[in-house]
């Protein structure tokens, strides 16, 4: 589960793992033209500081120096180097932007995500989106709460701008960190940032045909729901887990996710030991969830795999990555009885849209199902758009999960790229 109502708690200098404040909420959407638009950085183009970067990947080079961080694991010293990217303009009135990322991080290595915008008063400060690991032997893989101020507020993986203060341009800065002396070379594949302002709205209309009626995808099912209970350490399975199990059918697809070699450590009695791994290695220490979504989007990057989080615009939209033959792992938030077929409600949910029937309804494959064999759905159209695009839940929001060589859809004319 990803509540759709963002938490907030109290700044932190030095990593510590707290629980997010309950009662926190995110901040309204703006009124207005809903307005989206991804960029995908240029390694080539910026600032870099011992980091050596083209078009395509950002590499740690040579040291520019040592800082010493503590977590729950203790307090270890570390070689860094960095890399600023430079302004990029919005084009409108942003009020929220997520960073996403793949990259190659061995053991002895981190990396930190970082963003600051230029608003009506100036620049901010740089705020942390994310503090990012595959393993478990070098820092606790987290976000960090507590970074409000005048200008902005962190919820989790979203940058959201205070009231009045609409993001016109951004920076993402890079810091790589390794242990001292390893020769250890971590690696960015990608990184990219989705700024947003999603209009007040309860109600959105069905969205016209995109081409992909008819289309359904094989993507395999998995049930978060049969793994209740399982590793309360990674948040217990169940009702937690439909993040990771929604990106675990999706890599399936693709034919990559983790072999029986890396699931050994599961109890054998597992049904799907594929889904406890991907829990456990997206998992955010601060949020105490594995439902942060930038964090699935990079696990992806474990196996190859290029991901981003991006916002929809609309179903139309939607079918035409169906149509190039990639499923869309989406987030929405809805009441019992507000998307008929579902049998429950939620106050945040990751679903894999796989396809569509004849008539245009969606074909989905839902881990809140009580089995494999039951996770698919089909979804009245007009429903799901309402619930998955309303400001209310999630705007849109979507994962991106394809392999490199795999071409994505031509964007729509006449709007932002938004992938």
């Amino acid at each position: 589960m990803r509540a759709l109502s963002m938490l907030v708690s109290t700044v932190l200098v030095v990593t510590t793992l707290t629980t997010p404040a309950a009662g926190a909420v995110r901040a309204k959407p703006a009124t207005g033209t809903s307005d989206v638009a991804y960029r995908r950085s240029d390694f080539s183009t910026g600032t870099p500081e011992g980091t050596a970067g083209d078009g395509d990947s950002l590499t740690f080079a040579s040291a520019i120096g040592t800082t010493d961080y503590t977590d729950a694991l203790g307090t270890r010293t570390w070689e860094y180097a960095r890399w600023t990217g430079p302004e990029e303009q919005v084009g409108f009135p942003a009020t929220e932007l997520i960073a996403s990322w793949t990259a190659d991080i061995p053991a002895g290595s981190w990396m930190q995500v970082e963003a600051r915008a230029r608003n009506s008063a100036g620049l901010t400060k740089w705020y942390v989106l994310g503090r990012w690991a595959y393993g478990e032997d070098a820092i606790r893989r987290t976000s960090v709460p507590g970074q409000g101020d005048a200008d902005a507020t962190v919820s989790v993986d979203t940058l959201v701008a205070a009231a009045g203060r609409q993001i016109d341009a951004y920076q993402l800065r890079l810091t790589l960190y390794r242990t001292p002396g390893s020769g250890v070379t971590p690696r960015v594949r990608t990184l990219g940032a989705m700024a947003s302002s999603v209009p007040e709205r309860k109600t959105v209309p069905a969205s016209p045909a995109g081409g992909a009626w008819g289309v359904e995808l094989p993507v395999p099912r998995r049930s978060q729901n049969v793994h209740e209970g399982h590793y309360p350490e990674w948040d217990g399975g169940g009702q937690a887990w439909c993040s990771p199990t929604s990106t675990t059918m999706v890599l399936g697809y693709w034919d990559r996710w983790p072999s029986a070699e890396d699931t050994a450590w599961v109890d054998p009695s597992d049904p799907n030991p594929e889904v406890d791994y991907a829990a456990r290695y997206s998992y955010d220490h601060a949020y105490q969830g594995a439902g942060n979504w930038p964090f699935n989007t990079a696990y992806a990057g474990r196996y190859g795999m290029d991901g981003f989080v991006t916002r929809l615009r609309s179903l139309t939209e939607l079918e035409r990555f169906i149509s190039a033959g990639i499923p869309v792992i989406t987030s929405q938030s809805f009441k019992k009885g507000e998307l008929p077929g579902a049998g429950y409600g939620t106050n945040g949910h990751i679903m894999v849209v796989v396809g569509f029937t004849a008539t245009g309804d969606v074909i989905a494959n839902d881990p809140a199902s009580s089995s494999n064999d039951a996770v698919r759905r089909v979804y009245p159209r007009a429903d799901f758009e309402n619930v998955w695009q309303r400001s209310s839940s999630s705007g849109g929001i979507v994962y991106v999960i394809h392999p490199p060589g795999h071409a994505l859809p031509a964007n729509i004319p006449g709007v932002p790229a938004n992938w």
